[in-house]
């Protein structure tokens, strides 16, 4: 295949999968705490032999995809008055027990099961310092202090564990709002909860539908330049064949 529609091909693919990656921003948008992510790309130059009329090795660069980068900005506190809504100002993640594992999660939309143990959306259970936490009808309304002391009417219940990594961009989503890693879980020390609100999106829809626009403009451009390139051939084709024998 000719070198300009490879590297017309890796700028297509790039463009695709830059797509996909703003989409599934746009998406999430409204999904609490979730963080938007960036499709990186880096430039790689391959040395090919000479064509004809060329001399030496030639360099053709092309698009490499090298992964994704997540933006970990604190996303808008969000009033919401449900006592099992908590957010998190600053660093930090919620610990919640998944029959894969521990997993991490900044989406504080909780709420209790038929046991009485504080749970995530998708009925994961939510972990304080010493396990589950679970609320009897006897606690009464449920105070939960900036640091993650759960109260009750009967005095303190438990505390919420949050927990803070040396990394947080090698964090792996795992869908559902969780991540997985690795690395070893720190509990932060002294961290701060909001009761009654919700960490919102950091995505910014109008500025996420710019760049797709961006995106799609780069792929149009790229599509018209191979079909350029593949009438000009077909052309010289055609011409080459109507020629005397």
């Amino acid at each position: 295949m000719d070198n300009s529609l490879l590297v017309s091909l890796s700028q297509q693919l790039a463009s695709y999968r830059a797509m996909d990656v703003i989409a599934n921003n746009i998406a999430n948008a409204a999904t609490p705490g979730f963080k938007r992510e960036t499709a990186k790309f880096e430039e790689y130059v391959m040395r090919l032999q000479p064509g004809e009329g060329q001399r030496g090795l030639q360099s053709v660069s092309f698009v490499k995809d090298a992964g994704i980068l997540r933006d970990t900005s604190q996303g808008t506190l969000e009033k919401t008055g449900a006592p099992f809504d908590i957010a998190i100002a600053g660093n930090g993640y919620f610990a919640v027990q998944t029959p894969a594992g521990m997993r991490y999660t900044r989406d504080g939309h909780f709420s209790l099961d038929a046991a009485g143990q504080i749970v995530t959306s998708d009925g994961h259970i939510v972990q304080g310092d010493g396990g589950a936490i679970t609320i009897t009808p006897d606690d009464g309304d449920i105070q939960i202090a900036p640091d993650g002391t759960v109260s009750g009417k009967t005095g303190q219940l438990a505390r919420l564990r949050v927990v803070e990594f040396a990394n947080d961009r090698a964090l792996m989503k795992e869908g559902a709002n969780l991540y997985a890693t690795d690395q070893a879980a720190n509990t932060v020390a002294a961290p701060t909860l909001r009761q009654g609100m919700l960490e919102s999106s950091n995505v910014q829809p109008v500025l996420e539908i710019s760049r797709m626009i961006e995106v799609m403009r780069a792929y149009e451009a790229t599509a018209t330049l191979s079909k350029s390139h593949e009438d000009l051939k077909r052309q010289a084709i055609e011409k080459l064949g109507r020629m005397p024998a």
